[in-house]
């Protein structure tokens, strides 16, 4: 295995640490940080959600850079990033920081692009994520780690920056998933 689907997978195993930190009740306390007060674990479950989304720009990085790219890594890559993204956006609504319908429609989207992913597959063709997909992937990140730190930077001037990065997210979520099922139709043509 090489380095780029090693990250990918410590990726991976950073979501349930993650999840551990976002869902358990520590008694850490509290902090107050630039207008906004957080609990600890949650400050410690966001910098990890920080940590291991960047892992996502890193892998593929070193990929390209050293012509390591695999289909493996075509595979693994934007399954971690779903995993983790959804996990995310799950804990988010538990915690009443996230409408439940846009998470609903998000992972919908995860879902159905994962599916059309397989049959793809199954023809022997690996698809690797697109431009959309990837700007797709930015959004919901910086939403998601805004959301977990309790919109930290926006808080004192009471910019709701989190809420809005998620509508946009929610926007090119909706756009490159048709993008993606419009680009490959023929698949979908081909079997009816």
């Amino acid at each position: 295995m090489n380095l780029p689907n090693k990250i990918t997978i410590s990726r991976i195993i950073l979501i349930p640490i993650f999840m551990v930190f976002m869902l358990v009740d520590f008694e850490f306390g509290t902090i107050a940080l630039l207008g906004t007060t957080i609990e600890v674990a949650h400050f410690i479950g966001g910098l990890i959600f920080i940590v291991a989304s960047l892992t996502d720009w890193l892998d593929g990085y070193i990929a390209r850079k050293h012509n390591l790219v695999t289909n493996m890594g075509k595979f693994l890559d934007p399954l971690a990033d779903k995993l983790l993204v959804a996990a995310a956006l799950i804990i988010l609504v538990e915690l009443g920081s996230a409408p439940s319908w846009i998470v609903i429609v998000i992972i919908s989207r995860e879902f159905a692009v994962t599916g059309l992913r397989l049959i793809l597959a199954g023809g022997g063709e690996v698809v690797a994520a697109n431009q959309l997909g990837k700007i797709k992937t930015t959004a919901q990140i910086i939403a998601i780690a805004s959301l977990l730190l309790n919109n930290i930077f926006f808080s004192s001037i009471g910019f709701p920056f989190g809420m809005i990065m998620l509508y946009i997210a929610l926007i090119f979520t909706v756009w490159s998933g048709v993008d993606y099922f419009y680009k490959n139709r023929r698949v979908l043509l081909d079997s009816m």
